[in-house]
């Protein structure tokens, strides 16, 4: 992640919080503003933290998503009118350390309930043993990631069902709490989500238990909390920042593990270029095929939401990790 990257000043906010509704005049599902719908209207970071609340909060609810279809989340940079949406929602549901100018803003934003998804179940580091090349060429890079990334903790929970479900919970509670009204709906909703999770868990658990190896190789670490849950090894190109190029070192040390451990593909995502990926993979004579981290929805995902998209995920490391 580029911790230089620009993020909403408070004079910024300051201004758009004058400008108030007048930035506001599109249709009722482009403001999440209390005032403007009959429905709990709740802002959402990004795709994992947008298909919970739907999710959770079904026809109660109107949700508003920060980050576009399409757009790399790391990158976000909030606009006056997405900080002017914040300010008249009635909850922000976000995952503090994925998203700095998301983090800046909802901590000035007036918005009563904020709902941290990282507060919700526990943070792990998940680091990888690299060679000392490539820790001296890419030094000052990872002390400015792992600072963005709040002391290096992943925050890739959503790619773990067990975690995903810990975060649903906390969000049906907070739901429920801040909108009592409708509360009995959100206990509802969550408890048919975590069961839906649970049996994915499941999925995964049985669909990767006899396999050749346990290694698989991807262009960052988003996978981190998925291996552990399931007894893999992810080793990645670039660590945690998707933006990273990895060193000459690296790129010979991963096809060192290719051979000595058996792995046969090169994973990369769809909101990141594959030129990295395919260059190793060349390099290797090994294949590729698309991981989907599940930052958001395109027209180019293996699928419609959350579930079939994880279901094509477990179909391509079955298939790459020889199990049957």
């Amino acid at each position: 992640m580029n911790v230089r990257r620009r993020l909403i000043s408070a004079a910024a906010f300051t201004t758009v919080t004058a400008l108030g509704l007048g930035t506001l005049t599109g249709c009722a599902g482009d403001s999440a503003a209390a005032g403007d719908t009959e429905k709990f209207d709740v802002v959402a970071s990004f795709y994992p933290m947008a298909f919970l609340a739907e999710q959770i909060g079904g026809d109660q609810v109107s949700v508003t998503t920060l980050t576009e279809p399409g757009q790399e989340p790391h990158d976000l940079e909030i606009s006056a009118r997405q900080v002017a949406r914040l300010e008249e929602s009635d909850a922000a549901l976000y995952l503090k350390g994925l998203q700095p100018s998301v983090d800046e803003a909802i901590g000035q934003s007036p918005v009563k309930t904020k709902i941290d998804a990282a507060a919700l179940t526990s943070l792990e580091v998940h680091e990888e043993e690299h060679d000392e090349g490539h820790a001296e060429e890419h030094g000052e890079e990872h002390e400015g990631h792992d600072h963005a990334h709040e002391g290096g903790k992943d925050p890739h929970i959503w790619l773990d069902p067990v975690k995903y479900a810990e975060v649903a919970e906390g969000v049906g509670a907070a739901f429920a709490k801040a909108d009592p009204e409708h509360a009995s709906d959100y206990r509802e909703n969550t408890e048919a989500l975590v069961k839906k999770l649970t049996a994915l868990d499941a999925k995964f658990r049985t669909g990767l238990e006899k396999r050749k190896t346990d290694v698989f190789i991807t262009t960052h670490s988003a996978f981190g909390y998925l291996a552990e849950r399931y007894g893999l090894v992810e080793e990645s190109i670039a660590g945690l920042d998707p933006e990273s190029e990895p060193s000459g070192a690296r790129v010979r040390e991963l096809s060192r593990t290719a051979k000595e451990d058996g792995v046969t593909t090169v994973f990369y995502e769809t909101l990141v270029s594959d030129r990295t990926a395919r260059t190793l993979a060349e390099d290797a004579g090994l294949k590729t095929d698309v991981l989907d981290p599940l930052e958001g929805i395109t027209d180019d995902s293996r699928g419609d939401d959350y579930f079939e998209v994880m279901e094509a995920n477990l179909h391509a490391l079955r298939s790459a990790l020889g199990a049957r």
